[in-house]
C-alpha cells in the first residue's frame, strides 16, 4: 500500500491543527487531452496494486497502529506533528486518524463532487455534527434551510442551543430577497449575543418533501452580506449525489453525505462523509481526530466496491421511478406527487433547472386521506419494504410524520408540509412493472 501523511492532531492544540496528508492526491488521468469520467476514475484512482502484493482491489487493513521503519523515523515523525520541524508528519500512524482503505475512499469521493479534499465518516450525521462543531462558537448563529433531516433540525435546536449557538431558518425556496432579510436578521442576532453567524446550512432536495433550495441565490446572499472566507455554505446532497446533482458547481463549499444511501447503495452500512476546498476540511478533519468517527477499514472497503456501480445503481433507480411516478400521478387516490421530475412552481422549475441533471428516485406521494390510509397502503405492499433509509437496490416506503420526522413539534410539520398523508417512497433497481403492479394493488387497499 502507497504511504501517505498521516491525518494526526498536533500534539498539543489538537483541535487547530490537523497534520495535512503529505503526498498529493494523482492527478485526473487523461487520454490525448480528455478527462477520464468518475465512473472511470472509480476502478483505480488512489490506488496501486504493486504496493499491496498485486492486489486488484485494495485489502482491508484491519490494524490500529503502523509501524515506523526505525526509532530515527518515529522521532521525525512527531517532530512534524508537533512543529519541531517544518513540514509536517510522514506516513501513517494510528487508525483513529485515517488508514489506506479510508484514505482511498477519500481519494475517490472527491473525485465525484470536484472537491479538493474529502472525509469519511461512521455515519452521515457523525460527518453534520462534527462539520457544524468544527465551525461554531458560543455565541454565534447557523443559517439553515427547512426542512432538514429532523436529527440535523434536532442536532441544531437542541443540542447546539446548550453551548450558546442559536440559529435562523428559511424555507427552501427562499428568493434573493428573502435570504437578505434572513441573513440580515442572523448577523443581528450574532451581533446582540456576542458571536458571528458561522454557517450557513442547506439541505436540498429537503428530506422528505424533496424542496430545493436555490443555491446560486444563497451564494450571492452570503458574498453580499457575510466574510465567504469565514461563513461557508454547507449542503446535504445525499437525496441527489453523486449523480443528479454537483452543488460545489453552484456556489457551495461543502458538501454531505449519508453514504449509507446511494453511494453505499445496498442497504448494508452506515456511514457518511464531506468533500470541499482543503482549506474548509482542516478543521473538520482536526476535530474528527480528537472525537474519533471515522469510518471503519471495513466500512470503507465495501464503500469502494459501491462507489464502482453508484452511477449504474442510480441510473437504473432514476429510470424506474421516472415510470412508477408516470403512474401514480393519475391515479384517482393520489392527490399529488413530491418527484422532481413533475415540478409544477415555476421557482422550484428554474432552480431544478439550473442545479440538477436528473430528478432521482426518492420522492412524496400524497395519498388521499390521511394516516389511516398511508398506513392501509404500506401494510398492503409486497414488493416494497416498509422500513426507514433510501438509495438501496430494493425499493423502500415508510411514513415520516409517524417514523422519521415523530419527534417534530406538530406546527413545524405542518409549515413544512410534513403532513399525515405524505409516504416517501425510495425506488430501487427492481422491474419496474413489478413496482407498479404493487403500488397499484396497495392503493386498492386505501
Amino acid at each position: 500500500m502507497q504511504r501517505k501523511e498521516a491525518s494526526v492532531p498536533d500534539a498539543i492544540d489538537s483541535t487547530d491543527k490537523p497534520t495535512p496528508r503529505r503526498n498529493p492526491k494523482p492527478e485526473v488521468t487523461k487520454i490525448d487531452g480528455r478527462k477520464l469520467k468518475p465512473s472511470t476514475l472509480m476502478m483505480g484512482h488512489g490506488y496501486e496494486p504493486s504496493l499491496s502484493e498485486g492486489s486488484l482491489k485494495p485489502p482491508i487493513f484491519l490494524t490500529s497502529t503502523f509501524a515506523f521503519e526505525n526509532a530515527a523515523a518515529g522521532k521525525r515523525h512527531f517532530e512534524g506533528i508537533t512543529g519541531l520541524r517544518p513540514g509536517g508528519a510522514e506516513g501513517l500512524v494510528y487508525s483513529r486518524f485515517n488508514g489506506p482503505n479510508q484514505e482511498i475512499l477519500e481519494d475517490r469521493l472527491s473525485i465525484w463532487d470536484g472537491a479538493e479534499d474529502a472525509l469519511s465518516f461512521s455515519s452521515g450525521m457523525t460527518a453534520i455534527c462534527i462539520l457544524m462543531l468544527a465551525y461554531v462558537s458560543a455565541g454565534d448563529v447557523i443559517v439553515h434551510s427547512g426542512p432538514l433531516y429532523a436529527a440535523s433540525e434536532g442536532f441544531v435546536a437542541k443540542v447546539l442551543a446548550k453551548f450558546g449557538v442559536t440559529y435562523v431558518d428559511f424555507p427552501a425556496g427562499a428568493t434573493r430577497e428573502q435570504l437578505d432579510e434572513v441573513i440580515a436578521e442572523a448577523k443581528a442576532q450574532a451581533d446582540e449575543q456576542g458571536g458571528k453567524v458561522a454557517m450557513i446550512y442547506l439541505e436540498s432536495p429537503g428530506n422528505p418533501t424533496n424542496a430545493l433550495v436555490d443555491v446560486e441565490a444563497v451564494r450571492d446572499a452570503r458574498d453580499a452580506a457575510l466574510d465567504k472566507e469565514v461563513t461557508p455554505i454547507a449542503i446535504d446532497n445525499t437525496f441527489l449525489g453523486p449523480l443528479w446533482q454537483r452543488p460545489l458547481d453552484n456556489g457551495a463549499d461543502i458538501v454531505a453525505y449519508s453514504l449509507t444511501k446511494y453511494v453505499g447503495g445496498h442497504s448494508d452500512l452506515v456511514a457518511g462523509s464531506v468533500a470541499g476546498a482543503k482549506k474548509w476540511m482542516d478543521p473538520v478533519r482536526a476535530l474528527r481526530n480528537t472525537m474519533g468517527g471515522i469510518a471503519d477499514p471495513n466500512t470503507a472497503w465495501m464503500l469502494l466496491r459501491s462507489l464502482e456501480t453508484v452511477e449504474l445503481r442510480m441510473q437504473r433507480a432514476g429510470e424506474n421511478a421516472a415510470k412508477v411516478c408516470e403512474f401514480l400521478r393519475g391515479h384517482p387516490k393520489v392527490e399529488r406527487l413530491g418527484y422532481l421530475g413533475f415540478i409544477e412552481d415555476a421557482r422550484q422549475k428554474d432552480i431544478y433547472d439550473r442545479h440538477c441533471t436528473g430528478a432521482g428516485s426518492t420522492f412524496s406521494v400524497f395519498i388521499e386521506g390521511g394516516e389511516a390510509e398511508c398506513f392501509r397502503f404500506l401494510d398492503a405492499l409486497k414488493v416494497a419494504k416498509l422500513a426507514v433509509s433510501l438509495g438501496g437496490t430494493e425499493t423502500l416506503a415508510s411514513h415520516p410524520a409517524s417514523m422519521t420526522h415523530l419527534s417534530v413539534p406538530a406546527p413545524r410539520k405542518a409549515a413544512l408540509g410534513i403532513t399525515d398523508n405524505l409516504v416517501r417512497i425510495s425506488i430501487g433497481i427492481e422491474d419496474p412493472d413489478d413496482l407498479i403492479s404493487d403500488f397499484e394493488q396497495a392503493l386498492e387497499q386505501v
